[in-house]
């Protein structure tokens, strides 16, 4: 199994069971901000923090759209290539809305990662705390952190 991270010991227990029982490769729960609160799978800080910025990204751009053609944001997204499948899915706890990013292969199928994605929800709801106030999930350094990490992950300077 791999081994999990987290920022909050509170979302350490509902993400290694979901990364346990869906049999995912990687694994991020992050804010829709794009702060990381936990991850799995990942090798280099480099890559989950680029991985954060691309899956808040693509949230915000699928919740838009959505908006425009449906009046509502789109759900849970999935990508299905050819040996590596992703999928992104948001979640509401006490704490405020975060987002399940992962990559899975042939030993996990969409379907059972929704179903665990199901489950991973209620135990990340029941497990988050209350609130201690207005939520500033942004650090003052926030923004220059995201371009530094697109502009590296696009390979510009």
């Amino acid at each position: 199994m791999s081994p999990v991270a987290v920022t909050e010991a509170w979302a350490e227990a509902p993400l290694r069971q979901f990364v346990e029982d869906a049999r995912v490769e990687l694994a991020l729960l992050l804010h829709v901000s794009g702060q990381v609160l936990g991850q799995a799978g990942f090798q280099r800080r480099m890559d989950v923090m680029s991985a954060c910025a691309l899956a808040a990204g693509i949230n915000a751009t699928a919740a838009e759209l959505g908006r425009m053609l449906d009046g509502k944001p789109f759900g849970a997204l999935h990508y299905g290539g050819k040996a590596k499948q992703t999928f992104l899915a948001g979640t509401e706890t006490k704490r405020g809305h975060y987002l399940l990013f992962c990559v899975f292969d042939e030993r996990a199928s969409l379907g059972i990662v929704q179903l665990y994605f199901g489950e991973f929800r209620h135990r990340l709801a029941a497990a988050a705390p209350e609130a201690d106030g207005p939520s500033t999930p942004l650090n003052e350094h926030f923004e220059g952190e995201l371009n530094r990490n697109l502009a590296a992950l696009f390979g510009r300077p």
